[in-house]
């Protein structure tokens, strides 16, 4: 019986680093997750690594704890790269069809999307990704793969994604550094992409916006194809420091009340709807203010008022965000064509107000994006903040990546959730404040 090929994804982002591995079943060509960690990140500000010496130190720990949980050791893996130095344009390429009877082969679609790759770009820039539109043979447009049709001119229309070579540069120091192969560096929002986004929404045309720490990553996506790319150099750690400055209190307690107050609000909307009016009064007067009693702050600080937190501290900061990302869109003319509106994902994307700030600054419909499930995980992490190292797994698989691990210890694709649950939860219990 064939041995399942192993794919391991590292998500290191600004305020965690994510390590997953699983397995491709030779049969059903399904993933099964083995083994997940997350550890807290260092040395990385803004999606940008900083200090490689500390992110070797964070990407050891959430490694060395994933490989523990799937029972093997791990030689290669997926990287996601993000920050304000990713940017993209459109190219076009054309060449003609080499084989004689003029049926396209593979070698004419690599020669064709070489062609559209040759752009010019500073010395300190290269090409990450080059993702075709469609093709077009001779005067047939819209052809999404024209190997065996017949044809003397061969075309396409790219999206390029690049990026500066230090950054990609760090990233291969510090796995070379850990004594491991690079995969691949993907696109943290083109990752995203592959497990949030439904074919029909990207058939309408729709916009991802992955709402990290640091940073917040956007893929425009239109009549099916990616259009445009870019990362903003804004992301929920500043919605984090806006309240730490108006309620003066660390970062760490800042992070404790957004969360509680989220966990609040989610608590009002569960609620049942029918209560006396004596009770309706007594909750909305308490509703006011927040309890932070409980978050054991350093501050001494009891009770914050909601209405000064949400419409005075956050709604501000995600109207910028919003306002920023509508006028990239505007400027490349892409309001029209995306109908489907806006899919937020990302740690950022589960902050109160998000969506609702989204639909009113944007005018159009909004929502929070999930990843898919796979065969292993558990309701815990089906959340958006494992949207990207979720879709490095799927991007590799669709790549047909994936290695038969050298060194196993009792290898299986989990069929229930039984193996994986305990450190999961665990995990996910000590992040509570």
């Amino acid at each position: 019986m064939a041995k399942p090929a192993v794919i391991t994804a590292i998500d290191l982002g600004t305020d965690k680093c994510i390590t997953l591995i699983a397995a491709i079943d030779p049969e059903t060509k399904g993933l099964g997750v083995l083994g997940m960690a997350a550890s807290v990140s260092r040395g990385v500000k803004k999606s940008q690594i900083v200090d490689l010496e500390q992110v070797q130190e964070t990407i050891t720990e959430s490694l060395d704890a994933a490989e523990r949980m799937a029972g093997l050791e791990v030689h290669s893996a997926y990287f996601s790269l993000s920050g304000a130095h990713i940017s993209s344009q459109n190219s076009k390429g054309v060449v003609a069809v080499a084989a004689p009877n003029q049926e396209i082969a593979s070698d004419d679609v690599a020669r064709v999307i070489e062609a559209a790759r040759a752009i010019s770009l500073p010395a300190d820039r290269e090409v990450l990704h080059v993702i075709p539109h469609d093709f077009t043979v001779d005067a047939q447009t819209g052809i999404k793969d024209p190997i065996g049709m017949t044809g003397i001119r061969l075309e396409t229309e790219t999206h390029i994604i690049t990026a500066m070579s230090t950054a990609l540069r760090n990233v291969t120091k510090c796995a070379h550094d850990l004594g491991l192969e690079v995969d691949g560096i993907v696109f943290s929002g083109l990752a995203a992409s592959e497990v949030v986004l439904t074919e029909t929404e990207k058939e309408l045309g729709v916009v991802l916006i992955d709402i990290g720490a640091g940073s917040t990553a956007v893929c425009a996506y239109v009549e099916g194809a990616l259009t445009y790319s870019a990362v903003f150099p804004v992301g929920a750690r500043h919605i984090t420091q806006d309240i730490a400055l108006g309620c003066r209190v660390s970062l760490d307690s800042a992070e404790k009340i957004k969360l509680a107050l989220s966990q609040e609000i989610l608590a009002e909307l569960n609620r049942p709807a029918a209560e006396s009016k004596e009770a309706l009064a007594k909750r909305k007067k308490q509703d006011e203010k927040l309890d932070v009693s409980k978050l054991n702050l350093n501050e001494q600080v009891d009770s914050l008022s909601k209405k000064t937190l949400i419409e005075g501290i956050m709604v501000p900061r995600i109207k910028e965000v919003f306002v920023l990302i509508g006028k990239e869109l505007q400027k490349n003319n892409l309001f029209p064509l995306i109908p489907a509106g806006f899919v937020l994902t990302g740690g950022g994307a589960e902050t109160i107000g998000m969506v609702e700030v989204a639909k009113r600054t944007l005018n159009l419909p909004a929502r929070i994006g999930k990843p898919m499930v796979l065969q292993g995980m558990i309701e815990d992490i089906h959340k958006p903040s494992f949207a990207t190292s979720i879709g490095l797994l799927y991007y590799a698989k669709q790549k047909g990546s994936g290695k038969v691990a050298s060194k196993t210890l009792n290898i299986k694709l989990p069929n229930s959730v039984g193996d994986v649950v305990k450190p999961i939860v665990n995990f996910f219990k000590s992040l509570i404040p």
